[in-house]
């Protein structure tokens, strides 16, 4: 090839997997799906697991510095899963290309797991008011979909948590389909554990959002 067309070809650019979402949404979960399907997670293990994610965390504590600028980890996510919460995803770079994977889940389930973290901790889970934090998260959650959806870089799967704990394989293949089908989503689906899912939505309540 000679020097000239080198120079005209595009670049490839770097593209890294993103598994993002609320806290307490499943991302832990799929964090796991992700590595027993073939791509190592990026975490240097510091939060150990414990009774509110027995499967472990799977945390980069670096991460959380997204917004005060730091980003010197990311050469370190290129082939493997890195965790991202929502409200970090705004300060990725735009030099890399990212496939989120999102999770969604009902927010009073959200809530209650929130609950359970802060008693388990020790901490006033009674000063949460559960109204005022559903509407923030619900505000923030709508922001971030509308701005993952003008982003050029970003190609973003929502994947709900009650859908992945009914069905493990379909949504295991939708993950599959979405990554360019290089996993093994059989053994994705193997490892989502229904008993853990301690905190469902009451019958009867409004809708998955």
């Amino acid at each position: 090839m000679s020097f000239l067309r080198k120079l005209r070809r595009p670049e490839r650019r770097k593209s890294l997997v993103v598994v993002s979402g609320l806290p307490r949404s499943g991302t832990s979960m799929m964090m796991k799906m992700l590595e027993a399907g073939g791509i190592p997670p990026l975490t240097d293990a510091l939060r150990a697991a414990d009774r509110d994610n027995p499967k472990g965390y799977y945390e980069l504590e670096r991460v959380k510095q997204l917004d005060k600028g730091d980003t010197g980890w990311l050469p370190e996510a290129e082939g493997k899963a890195v965790k991202v919460i929502s409200a970090l995803l705004q300060h990725l770079p735009a030099d890399y290309d990212y496939r989120v994977i999102f999770m969604e889940r009902h927010m009073p389930e959200i809530l209650a797991s929130q609950r359970k973290m802060l008693a388990h901790r020790g901490e006033d889970a009674e000063k949460m008011d559960d109204a005022r934090m559903a509407e923030l998260f619900a505000r923030h959650v709508e922001q971030v979909r509308g701005w993952l959806a003008q982003q050029p870089n970003f190609d973003v799967l929502y994947v709900h948590y009650s859908d992945v704990l009914a069905d493990p394989e379909s949504e295991a293949r939708r993950v599959n389909d979405f990554l360019g089908n290089r996993l093994h989503y059989e053994a994705m689906a193997e490892v989502v554990d229904p008993d853990l899912y301690r905190n469902r939505r009451p019958a009867g309540d409004a809708p998955k959002s």
